[in-house]
């Protein structure tokens, strides 16, 4: 068994005790047995860390955006040299296999090295007035302090997301781990220090609700970035609301897999498999509902059975494992619920259905790579968020019926589609409601691209210029001078 570490709360670049004196277990989903813990934390907490951040922000500010960005390209450097220790105690924490988990920390570095490169181009505008004698300045600032929230999918990526560009931009952070697997986010606190990056312009508090709303609420918070469901969004956005604070939310999802009749059917098999199947189906931009073609409906599903089929469940530290654990108890019940009322409703198991039998998997939180065939649009299924590696398909006969079908969502974060047609697909952009749409490939998001969500998926969006963007605010100057 390895060593159960116990963490404390990251603030002013010291770990520090809670003032509740309060902690928490942190379990492997593979085994159910406890990997850490975390102090948890209340609002005196959130509180000291944001004054922290905002003393920090002072001096942080005027740092040239290029010294910046050296400090945080040596904190990308300590992530990087860290990678297998990180990865490992990620597995242990959230469940994802090795490789996944190995990949995750190199684009946690990626992530904010890519911030790194926008220290140059932090530009503003000189506009002409309509007044003689006149210039209009208008200056790009940082928005001062701003409070992070990552989701347990991706703990460490989504937390180098919102980091990376938050603090090479000026700003100072405090950063609300998710209070499920946040070890591996904790860990990445001493390499900050290690690098050089000052006191309190990270900080990093563990906790509930009471740590969350207060800082979200609290007059000091300039700015909330957050990533997780659709309904703590919602609450984020309203006690926001209070100062007016700026929010940035990326959410829920229920991403379409669109298969045509004209589409490589192997291309689209290899797609549609590993943006179902990875991390155990937990991504928001995952294959959450596969509509294909009447007329390959047959040939697709042989093909793409046999890849399911194939797919080995097990310990996620086995570089032949496939699928590793849900990530908690909750889910694999969700899971359940869902595959049986499905049934119910007329739907057919075509593989999977449930917890995977063997000793092995005796303890933690397994469910079988799943298909269910005979599914029409107005199940439950299709239209609430599985978050699992459960599938199920539905055939169609047009393009108009299932861009209806793609749409009749109340979520729009990302959709994936399988055609050669260049008029169907410039169709697809302007009528499909998502804000990332994949076309010919399955899911994953590049640094310079915009992961922006549509409807109930979230607002603001990250990555590239305009999500770089969000962590700026603006100035004008209107400069008077005698022509």
């Amino acid at each position: 068994m390895s060593e159960i570490k116990d963490y404390k709360l990251f603030i002013n670049g010291e770990w520090v005790n809670s003032k509740t004196g309060k902690s928490e277990n942190i379990y492997n989903p593979s085994n159910e047995e406890v990997v850490g813990t975390v102090p948890i934390g209340d609002a005196s907490d959130a509180e000291r860390a944001l004054n922290a951040a905002e003393k920090a922000h002072k001096s942080w500010k005027k740092m040239p955006a290029r010294a910046r960005a050296e400090l945080m390209r040596a904190f990308a450097t300590e992530i990087r040299a860290n990678k297998d220790r990180l990865a490992q105690l990620l597995v242990r924490e959230q469940g994802k296999i090795f490789s996944l988990a190995q990949g995750e920390v190199e684009v946690t570095a990626t992530f904010i090295e890519y911030a790194c490169d926008w220290a140059r181009q932090i530009e503003g505008d000189i506009v002409p007035s309509d007044n003689p004698g006149e210039q209009i300045w208008i200056q790009k600032i940082s928005r001062g302090v701003v409070v992070a929230i990552t989701a347990w999918n991706f703990p460490l990526a989504l937390a180098g997301r919102k980091i990376g560009p938050a603090l090479v931009a000026g700003n100072t952070v405090v950063l609300k781990p998710t209070p499920e697997a946040p070890l591996t986010t904790l860990e990445i606190c001493d390499l900050a220090k290690k690098a050089g990056i000052p006191n309190g312009v990270l900080n990093m508090v563990t906790g509930g609700v009471e740590v969350g709303q207060t800082l979200v609420e609290h007059p000091i918070t300039k700015m909330v970035t957050m990533t997780g469901s659709t309904p703590t969004g919602q609450a984020i956005f309203k006690s926001a609301a209070k100062n007016l604070t700026h929010v940035q939310l990326e959410l829920g999802g229920k991403a379409p897999c669109i298969i045509f009749e004209d589409a490589d059917i192997d291309t689209a098999v290899q797609g549609a498999l590993h943006t179902r199947f990875d991390n155990c189906g937990q991504v928001c931009t995952c294959n959450e509902r596969m509509y294909v073609h009447e007329d390959i409906y047959d040939v697709f599903m042989e093909k793409f059975m046999e890849k399911v089929k194939l797919l080995k469940v097990g310990d996620p530290m086995d570089p032949e494992t496939d699928v590793g654990p849900k990530f908690n108890r909750a889910g694999v019940e969700h899971l359940e619920k869902l595959v049986a009322e499905s049934v119910e409703e007329g739907a057919t198991i075509l593989c999977g259905g449930g917890r995977p039998g063997g000793p092995e998997f005796e303890k933690g939180h397994w469910f079988e790579p799943t298909i269910l065939g005979d599914v029409t649009q107005d199940m439950k299924i299709v239209h609430e968020e599985i978050f699992g590696p459960v599938l199920p398909v539905i055939k169609f006969k047009s393009f108009n019926q299932v861009i209806g079908f793609a749409n009749d969502s109340e979520y729009g974060l990302a959709a994936m589609v399988f055609t050669n047609d260049m008029n169907r697909i410039m169709r697809l952009i302007n009528e499909l409601e998502f804000g990332e749409i994949y076309v010919n490939r399955g899911h994953g998001e590049q640094h310079q691209g915009f992961h922006n969500g549509y409807k109930l998926s979230g607002s603001g969006g990250e990555d590239g210029k305009y999500g770089f963007d969000q962590y700026l605010e603006k100035k004008t100057f209107y400069i008077k001078f005698k022509d």
